[in-house]
């Protein structure tokens, strides 16, 4: 079984994570997405929603997609969660032929600062999106996607608490969970 990871902190979930799980799943060879939200990623200290809430949403946002699994895998941890202890228990779980590794390329230029770089890249193909303008132009063994997503982050969305860039089907619930935090 060919596998992708789709990781991150989802806080909240976006037009742009959607088009990109939906993207990856036209364009990679691979039987399964695995979504999977952070308890609360390595660097940084608090997210906006609760890892439950985000793993909820993200449930509700690929219901309809039978080849999407959004996994509890970091979020039931309830610390942080480093990628090569998750791409073990990937390992465990789903006994994958291949695994891809999708990140932005916001990320590349911290990548390697990852806990156990070295294990992850020899487990991995990354596969990078094209993110704000950045491309990876280093490392040949990466997949570099450009597709054409809305340039939108979660941390702009929390900052202005702007509903424009959320996904229909989540729409409704993260306009009354930015209510609560108003």
């Amino acid at each position: 079984m060919k596998i992708a990871i789709f990781g991150g902190s989802f806080d909240p979930p976006h037009i742009a994570h959607e088009k990109i799980a939906i993207e990856v799943l036209k364009i990679l060879d691979i039987d399964k997405l695995i979504v999977i939200p952070t308890f609360i990623n390595p660097f940084k200290t608090k997210t906006l929603l609760q890892s439950e809430i985000r793993l909820e949403l993200l449930k509700k946002l690929f219901k309809n997609i039978s080849n999407i699994i959004v996994s509890d895998i970091e979020t039931s941890n309830k610390n942080p969660s480093y990628t090569k202890e998750t791409i073990k228990k990937i390992k465990d779980i789903y006994k994958p032929t291949k695994i891809y590794f999708i990140i932005g390329s916001d990320n590349l230029e911290h990548l390697k600062t990852w806990e156990g770089f070295d294990e992850i890249n020899s487990s991995v193909t990354f596969v990078t999106i094209k993110r704000d303008g950045l491309i990876n132009k280093n490392d040949n063994k990466m997949i570099n996607l450009d597709l054409d997503i809305v340039n939108v982050s979660s941390t702009q969305i929390r900052d202005n608490l702007d509903l424009n860039f959320i996904p229909k089907s989540i729409k409704t619930d993260i306009k009354l969970l930015f209510k609560k935090i108003k």
